[in-house]
């Protein structure tokens, strides 16, 4: 605070007063003497902070601080602490200050929105349609503020009125966001003026020579154009000077980006758009008076000009999802003419204009955070209302759930909020998540756990010796991520009980010993403890099973000995008679669960009842209880057999296969039906369908589904078969 005395004597804030004398006789008729007084301490703070600075053009820096401050209060309609923090920001983005120096000052709420606007200015963008989305989302994320996405359209605006100044590659860079970034959430807020304002300004530099043509010819025809509308209104206005209403008229002619934009949507020519301009009749009367005035002055309209009723539109009974109001129509003179007519109240106008007006009000959000596309939702019920206390109404959330980092060639990925190193690089591809060792983020090192926040610079570190290993799964947050290391961890496990396995092979071949391969695996688990030949060979393979041990055992084995010690750490085997259900095989979906495989004879699905089987290569097998192979499984190799069961949750997601007979009568559109029933009112996913016509005349034959249990099987036979023309429906083991 001291410092910021020393600064304001008399001396400097009378030269405050000489060198923005028209700023802030500007700013003196939108606020009071206090806060008037704060403004002239923010000015003297950046005019001393920005000295020596200049723009493109030799001009000073304060002059786009000062510039973009007007547009703050004057066209958007902010208050003191938004025309501050706007002084202000350049003075923080070059470090002269920071932002809690600012908030000392000035007080806190400015703290946010100068963090807001210098995280903004730091985006650097790249020219890419495919990533236009998420960096409109990236900006809008670091808004926590409503007011910094208004003041950063603000300063894009005085940046794009000032762009002759700039180099050519600035100018085409500019131009680009300015359309792809800026008029588009202008546009979700309402801000139609500043929107039409960023288009036409970025087509003159983006399309010279398109911009210039229709420039010329929007001037050519002003004077006859303009002399059009003078006739087309004299009659209106005639008839609603007698009627006492109190209005005024407007003819606006349609923007050039709007102009050029139709003309290369529909492949037409300048000469044939009809809606060149419109002519907006803005009335005054109270709010609750407005429909009714508003549907007056159309009936005037359509007194003396035919309307066209493809053309009409309502938005005064249901206005536009982003608060705009206005009721459109167009109309045909006697000769032949088309004219928009647009009528709107005063309020309604100032809604259109500036986004910013008193016709809704705030009525609160849900807790929790917001999605960008609902964030300016939000902010535009906001704007609609008081924008002075805009912050204190609002949840600084942002787009919660979501991050945005940037690769260091400036791509931009889109994250979960929580999303860590190693996410970001198997969003990248897969074989670098496989081999990430570490990273850099904003240049600095860190590790593969590390949490990523919005705006990081990622670069990724790999070796060619690393691996993914199981304990990545606790690390990463995404699905991607997961799902990549849970493939590689299961061909790893594959290649290795393929290495063990032959090497059992092998050392049973060359020991000579009289045993079977089936039979020393299955005597080899038992004393392991192990639940299947796969998990065995996996041990071999990694050491923790000894070779020598295994010829020692068999040995014993075949010698009649009872092997009774008990040695390795794997899980108990579950008991083949009179087992309790804890002692049962749980089968879900984790990963060291992956030996189980579901028996093609019988295709069990969840809620079956079902057995495990302890095969010699494809470790165990899940099978119905009804499978037909059940009986003779169970009579032949009982010592093979595991009690099983599904584990009790519903949050697996495990989609499994499950096939229908269906028999119906042979009439046209039972195919659609049965198809429309399963897919779309059931949203179940068929996998195939193939019915045909049998000698009796009916149609038969099979469909398969995914399906996470057998409660949707039955939902699904009961729904196809109280369709008219169903006969019977059933489930069949393949």
């Amino acid at each position: 605070m001291d410092g910021k005395n020393a600064i304001l004597n008399a001396e400097t804030l009378e030269s405050v007063e000489l060198k923005f004398g028209d700023f802030l006789r500007h700013a003196d008729g939108y606020f009071s003497e206090h806060s008037m007084g704060m403004i002239r301490e923010a000015l003297a703070i950046a005019d001393m902070n920005l000295a020596g600075m200049a723009r493109y053009d030799g001009t000073p820096m304060i002059c786009h601080s000062t510039r973009t401050a007007e547009i703050v209060f004057a066209e958007i309609g902010l208050g003191r602490n938004s025309v501050i923090s706007t002084l202000l920001h350049d003075v923080v983005r070059t470090g002269k200050m920071t932002a809690e120096e600012v908030g000392a000052m000035f007080g806190e709420q400015c703290v946010e929105i100068v963090k807001g606007l210098t995280n903004i200015s730091d985006v650097r963008t790249k020219q890419s349609k495919e990533q236009a989305e998420n960096f409109r989302d990236l900006i809008v994320s670091y808004s926590t503020d409503p007011r910094v996405i208004l003041i950063k359209l603000a300063d894009r605006l005085e940046v794009m009125r000032s762009l002759d100044m700039f180099p050519d590659a600035k100018r085409v860079k500019k131009s680009w966001e300015s359309l792809n970034l800026y008029a588009q959430i202008a546009h979700k807020l309402g801000l139609y003026s500043i929107k039409s304002e960023l288009e036409d300004i970025s087509l003159r530099f983006l399309e010279p020579e398109a911009y210039a043509e229709i420039q010329n010819k929007l001037a050519e025809s002003a004077e006859e154009r303009n002399k059009f509308i003078e006739e087309f209104l004299k009659p209106i206005k005639d008839k609603l000077d007698l009627l006492g209403l109190k209005y005024t008229v407007k003819s606006r002619t349609k923007s050039v980006y709007s102009i050029w934009s139709k003309m290369r949507r529909m492949k037409i020519a300048f000469e044939d758009i009809f809606d060149i301009f419109a002519i907006r009749i803005i009335f005054d009367a109270p709010q609750e008076k407005e429909k009714p005035v508003a549907w007056q002055i159309y009936s005037v309209v359509t007194d003396f000009y035919t309307p066209n009723p493809d053309r009409m539109r309502d938005w005064i009974s249901i206005p536009k999802s982003n608060g705009y109001e206005s009721l459109h129509t167009t109309v045909v003179t006697k000769q032949g003419k088309w004219v928009e007519i647009q009528i709107r109240s005063e309020r309604m106008d100032e809604v259109a204009e500036r986004g910013i007006a008193a016709h809704w009000r705030y009525k609160g959000v849900q807790q929790g955070g917001l999605g960008s596309e609902q964030w300016l939702a939000k902010l535009r019920e906001l704007m609609e209302g008081d924008t002075h206390g805009l912050a204190t109404r609002f949840e600084n959330t942002g787009s919660a759930g979501e991050i945005f980092v940037f690769t260091p060639n400036g791509d931009l990925r889109k994250l979960p909020e929580g999303a860590t190193l190693l996410d970001f690089a198997f969003d990248i591809h897969s074989n670098l998540g496989a081999t990430t060792i570490g990273g850099r983020v904003n240049h600095r090192n860190v590790q593969i756990r590390e949490v990523l926040h919005n705006g990081d610079i990622v670069e990724i570190l790999t070796s060619k010796t690393q691996k993914p290993k199981s304990d990545w799964l606790q690390i990463v947050k995404t699905g991607k991520a997961r799902n990549k290391i849970r493939a590689y961890l299961r061909e790893e496990q594959a290649k290795a009980a393929s290495l063990g396995r032959e090497e059992l092979e092998r050392k049973i071949k060359n020991w000579k010993l009289s045993i079977s391969m089936e039979d020393a695996v299955t005597v080899l688990c038992k004393y392991y403890k192990v639940k299947t030949g796969t998990e065995l060979y996996g041990q071999i393979a990694d050491g923790k099973v000894d070779i020598a041990d295994i010829k020692e055992l068999l040995t014993r084995h075949l010698a009649g000995e009872q092997l009774t010690e008990v040695r390795g750490r794997g899980p108990e085997r579950a008991k083949v008679a009179g087992t309790t259900s804890e002692d049962a095989l749980i089968i879900d979906d984790t990963i060291k669960n992956l030996d189980y495989k579901l028996a093609k004879c019988c295709n069990p699905i969840r809620g079956d009842e079902v057995f495990g089987f302890v095969t010699i290569n494809s470790g165990v097998t899940i099978h119905r209880n009804d499978c037909p192979n059940a009986v003779r499984l169970k009579e032949h190799y009982p010592y093979r057999v595991l009690p099983a069961k599904w584990r009790d949750t519903k949050a697996t997601g495990s989609a499994f296969q499950a096939t229908i007979r269906v028999v119906a009568d042979n009439v046209t559109g039972i195919l659609n039906r049965i198809t429309e029933v399963i897919s779309h009112e059931l949203k179940i996913n068929i996998r195939s369908m193939s019915l045909s016509p049998n000698s009796k005349g009916e149609l038969t034959g099979l469909i398969n589904i995914e399906v996470t249990g057998t409660q949707i099987v039955d939902m699904v036979i009961y729904n196809i078969a109280r369709i008219k023309g169903v006969q019977k429906a059933y489930r069949v083991n393949n």
